[in-house]
């Protein structure tokens, strides 16, 4: 990510930042985060630059096998306590309200590398991400996104003869008359943007990375 209107110091503190929370360094990224604070680097800049671009690269290592799904929950949990260090410098008055995703693997599907890989990555993204697991029911779906009054449900679907799960939400949406309420994002190894057109849902997302791209997007996220 570029950065205008930052000095030297200031970015080698973002970058040690970074470099810590890619290492899943406690100790070192909560110490370069009260740093970032002290510095009074805008925090907004931060968490976008050092966080999210961490995501990136931890993804990369997940996607390369150098990092196995216990090292991406490790990351996902730092990189929430990086950034309520790093929200300190934001006025109440100026914290937006996070979009909320909610996100789960489908019906009869207990995959859930993948999906948690997406989950991190929203959650970097600046999403408010409830993750319900795996093998989960069309009504739990549309029950917690009522519940929380989500702005997208996510589904994610890694066998083809579980995808007309994905389908089915929508339509169970459609037939209780809150298809219009919620976003509905799909996504999984045989999904295509093809099926994703024919289902009516309203985005795909063919990897972790575009999910957030796509995510932000349709629900006007900068």
């Amino acid at each position: 990510m570029e950065m205008k209107g930052i000095s030297t110091d200031e970015r080698s503190l973002l970058d040690s930042l970074k470099a810590a929370i890619v290492a899943l360094d406690e100790g070192k990224a909560v110490e370069a985060a009260e740093k970032v604070v002290a510095s009074r680097i805008d925090p907004k800049l931060a968490i976008r630059y050092a966080i999210a671009d961490a995501a990136i690269i931890v993804g990369e290592k997940f996607d390369n096998g150098e990092y196995f799904l216990p090292q991406l929950v490790i990351s996902g949990d730092l990189m929430d306590v990086v950034t309520k260090i790093l929200e300190k410098n934001i006025p109440k008055s100026e914290i937006e309200k996070k979009k909320i995703i909610v996100i789960g693997t489908v019906q009869a599907d207990v995959h859930s590398v993948g999906k948690n890989l997406v989950a991190t990555m929203l959650k970097s993204g600046g999403f408010q991400v409830v993750d319900l697991g795996v093998d989960v029911p069309s009504a739990t779906f549309i029950e917690k996104a009522k519940d929380l009054n989500a702005d997208m449900i996510a589904l994610s679907s890694l066998l083809t003869t579980t995808m007309p799960y994905q389908r089915e939400v929508i339509d169970d949406l459609a037939s209780m008359g809150l298809r219009s309420r919620f976003k509905v994002m799909i996504g999984g190894g045989p999904v295509t943007k093809e099926y994703a057109d024919k289902i009516g849902a309203d985005a795909y997302g063919r990897d972790a990375i575009e999910a957030v791209d796509v995510a932000k997007k349709l629900l006007a996220v900068e």
